[in-house]
């Protein structure tokens, strides 16, 4: 089946058609016969409806009475008695225009009206009538198609996941590319007619070859159908007629995607908001902001940053923003290859992007369209595309795995290594697609990347054990006998941390809420998470987190004297900034908010006693610090001349940020009470907790200030300004207070 069989199909209806149209009598002036839908763009397929309309010029009906009623029947007669399933309609012109006005569905099926037979100026008037409507209204229009696609696309599902893919009506699918179509006669937005034309003839072409081999219309693939279409495409077998299907539906389902996109920003953006220029925002080293696109910037130099590539990525993901295809299809060309193990930055930045949440989506089909993937991720091969056995999989394997990192992303304040966690839910399935178990045959893989990306050597086991026995905790759970000490065992036998509990807990909910709602039942969610919380509880006992670490430095002259001392040493893409001051309740708040109030993005800090003086040092994002100017700050603020309370208040949640979280760890420390405290990162989280505890007149013994993905994760180890750890009632109201001063208005 090729496209010139439906160009012969196609002039066999017309003539069928035409001669139907001149028997009956047709006029040549005032009425025409026209073709719409498939029939009209001339995709017939061999059981293909033939879709036909009776046009006529306003007033004929009136005049011609009682003829013209009985011309449209013998129109429609001969048609009928050929076996052909008929499409029709009679509606003047005005009536058309009528119609398109009033259905969105109508005015965008429209565009594709093609001549049949009868007055061919009648047929162009009404096309260019149409057109002209569409592009005039477009901006009113646009907003409810797109309603309408994404409706259809909840209802059927993705052409590139589904099981039994529906080649018209899924995303990705044959309606797709018309509306495409529609969406670039606006002239608000473009789209690569080439590549749209390519996938749309190949899913044509897998239709005609569906019908024969279903003998009748239909447009879904059934399991049995795979054989015959892979013998009618000329594939060598199933898995590849598989393949070819679903990389059409995805690449149709990314150009689809990115439309959209840019039809929204065109449809926001009145003409007399454009601006001349492209505005370009710099978010980030050589990234820039352009219309809702991640692009580069003017200075960017992607020969000498091999890690630019993740970093637009990353930035556009957190930012749920497209990744501009090209920028990152000349990124793939011009960015050296990453080198191994990958930097530190590199590993962040994917770590960035994989806990985007839902903005990973749309980035990561940029990534596999482009080839950027295959640089980043190579492996990834090993599962592209690749059908899930299980029926209870609502996506193919590679699809699956995204839609994990995504619900993964919502659970990293359970954890205390979210980057390990949003990695092993990328890698959980690596191993699938081969005839060992994948668990067991993933491990391996899954510890060879980690140790590419630069994990040290602890967490990249942690990575491959979350990996190896990502099924262990549902397994036991759903199979096992709950009060049999031995159920237990078979989980710590494996899993023998607290840390690597908790993490293997948030993956096995992760993994399963991506694969379907049945998967995490409310049954089947109580049963692992009651395992998990008898687990936990049997490998506390005896199980202390280690202390936090202290390291003795040599005090300042400046901080003897009773003065604060401040240092800056340049570090890669940033400073470590050393503060040493004589200690007292407060001041960390004090040296916090010189940070928050200069804007300063803080990654790390270790902050503790040392004697009568308080040590901290901070490692921070901004490499053109002054000591002098850091000091005049803190000056100001421990003299009260500068009140950081007002300007660093909890802003305004953003949407679909996760609400900070305050626990305490009473079996942490046996001289402090332990306070961790998770939040987005931002810029006064540090300053607003360690205020907080000021407030209450409790001393900051000792910190450790962390950045991991897109939250912070600060644990503060607490006691009494007179010394001692915290009641049980003043540990509570600690936790309060902290929650209180950090949770957004």
């Amino acid at each position: 089946m090729t496209a010139a069989d439906r160009v012969t199909r196609t002039a066999a209806a017309d003539a069928l058609c035409a001669k139907a149209y001149d028997d009956a009598g047709g006029p040549d002036t005032g009425v025409a016969l026209v073709a719409v839908g498939g029939y009209g763009r001339g995709d017939m397929a061999p059981y293909s409806d033939l879709d036909l309309v009776l046009v006529s010029d306003e007033g004929v009906a009136e005049e011609r009475g009682e003829w013209w009623a009985e011309f449209a029947g013998q129109v429609w007669y001969p048609l009928w008695d050929t076996g052909m399933k008929l499409d029709h309609s009679v509606r003047s012109l005005p009536e058309m225009l009528t119609a398109a006005g009033a259905d969105v569905r109508v005015a965008s099926g429209l565009l594709d009206v093609r001549h049949v037979a009868g007055d061919p100026n009648l047929t162009l008037r009404l096309r260019t009538t149409i057109l002209a409507q569409w592009r005039r209204q477009a901006r009113e229009r646009l907003p409810e198609l797109h309603e309408m696609v994404r409706n259809r696309h909840r209802l059927i599902g993705e052409l590139a996941h589904l099981s039994m893919p529906d080649l018209k009506e899924a995303e990705g699918g044959l309606r797709d590319a018309t509306v495409l179509k529609s969406l670039t006669a606006t002239w608000l937005v473009d789209v690569p007619a080439a590549d749209l034309e390519r996938c749309r003839v190949h899913l044509l072409d897998v239709r005609d070859v569906l019908h024969e081999a279903a003998g009748r219309a239909t447009d879904r693939i059934a399991p049995e159908f795979w054989t015959p279409l892979a013998e009618g495409l000329g594939l060598p077998d199933e898995r590849a007629a598989q393949r070819h299907v679903r990389e059409l539906g995805r690449r149709l389902t990314h150009l689809s995607r990115l439309a959209w996109r840019r039809a929204d920003d065109a449809v926001r953006r009145t003409p007399a908001a454009r601006p001349r220029r492209p505005e370009l925002e710099r978010i980030a080293a050589g990234v820039a902001l352009s219309k809702g696109e991640v692009v580069l910037d003017k200075g960017a130099r992607p020969a000498q940053d091999p890690v630019l590539l993740l970093r637009a990525a990353a930035e556009a993901a957190t930012r749920d923003a497209v990744l501009a295809p090209p920028t990152a299809a000349r990124l793939v060309r011009e960015c050296p290859p990453l080198p191994v193990p990958w930097p530190d930055e590199a590993r962040q930045q994917m770590v960035r992007l994989l806990a985007a949440g839902r903005g990973l989506l749309g980035v990561w089909e940029t990534l596999e369209e482009t080839g950027a993937l295959a640089r980043i991720l190579p492996e990834w091969e090993r599962i592209r595309l690749l059908p899930h056995a299980s029926v209870i999989h609502r996506f193919t394997v590679d699809r699956h795995v995204v839609e994990t990192c995504v619900e993964a992303a919502a659970l990293i304040r359970d954890v205390s290594r979210p980057d390990v966690l949003v990695v092993a839910a990328l890698l959980h399935d690596i191993g699938k697609g081969g005839l060992t178990e994948h668990s067991v045959a993933g491990a391996p893989i899954a510890r060879e990347i980690a140790e590419r990306m630069g994990f040290a050597a602890d967490e990249v086991e942690l990575v491959a054990q979350l990996v190896r026995w990502h099924l262990l905790l549902a397994d036991i759970a759903t199979t096992r006998d709950p009060d049999d000490p031995a159920t237990i065992d078979a989980l710590t036998e494996h899993i023998r941390t607290p840390e690597a509990l908790a993490l293997l807990t948030a993956l096995t909910e992760a993994d399963a809420k991506a694969a379907s709602a049945k998967a995490w039942s409310s049954w089947r969610a109580g049963l692992v998470l009651d395992l998990s919380r008898r687990a936990r509880a049997a490998l506390q006992q005896g199980s202390v987190p280690p202390a936090f670490r202290v390291e003795e430095i040599e005090v300042p002259p400046a901080a003897l004297a009773g003065g604060v001392s401040i240092e800056v040493e340049p570090v890669d893409e940033g400073a470590r900034v050393t503060t040493v001051a004589p200690d007292r309740v407060g001041l960390l708040a004090d040296v916090a908010a010189m940070f928050a109030l200069r804007r300063v993005p803080v990654r790390a800090a270790r902050v503790w006693s040392q004697g009568d003086y308080g040590v901290s040092v901070w490692d921070v994002a901004d490499e053109f610090l002054d000591a002098g100017a850091l000091r005049n700050q803190l000056d100001g603020i421990a003299a009260r001349r500068v009140d950081p309370a007002q300007r660093l208040a909890p802003r305004p949640a953003a949407e679909g940020e996760l609400a900070p979280t305050v626990v305490v760890r009473p079996e942490a420390s046996d001289h402090a009470t332990v306070i961790e405290v998770r939040a987005a990162d931002r810029i006064g989280v540090v300053y607003q907790v360690s205020a907080a505890l000021a407030g209450l007149d409790m001393t900051v013994r000792s910190a450790h200030v962390s950045t991991l993905g897109p939250q912070a994760v600060d644990v503060f180890y607490v006691q009494e300004a007179s010394a001692g750890a915290l009641s049980e009632t003043r540990a509570a109201e600690a936790a309060h207070t902290v929650r209180a001063a950090i949770s957004p208005e």
